[in-house]
C-alpha cells in the first residue's frame, strides 16, 4: 500500500543515518506536542537542544506539516 511505498521511497532517497534521524525528529515533535521541555527531550533522545528547538519552531506553524500530521494521528486514536 501507500505506507510500504513511502517507506521504500524514503529508504532509497535517504542515507541510513538520515532515515534514522527522521524517527528522532518525529519523536521530538511528539514529545513537544505532549508538553515536555526541550531540555528533557534532548536528554531523552540524546540529541542537541538546538535540534529540539528547530522542531519547536516548525511545530509552531499551525498550518505546517508537523501540525497536520499530528492532527491526523490524534484523530485515529
Amino acid at each position: 500500500g501507500d505506507r510500504s511505498l513511502l517507506k521504500a521511497f524514503l529508504q532509497d532517497i535517504l542515507s541510513p543515518g538520515e532515515y534514522k534521524e527522521l524517527g528522532v525528529r518525529w519523536q521530538i515533535v511528539k514529545q513537544l506536542a505532549a508538553g515536555k521541555s526541550q531540555r528533557d527531550i534532548a536528554k531523552n533522545l540524546h540529541t542537541a537542544v538546538a535540534t529540539v528547538t528547530r522542531g519547536s519552531r516548525e511545530l509552531a506553524d499551525e498550518e505546517g506539516g508537523f501540525q497536520q500530521v499530528l492532527k491526523k494521528v490524534s484523530k485515529k486514536k
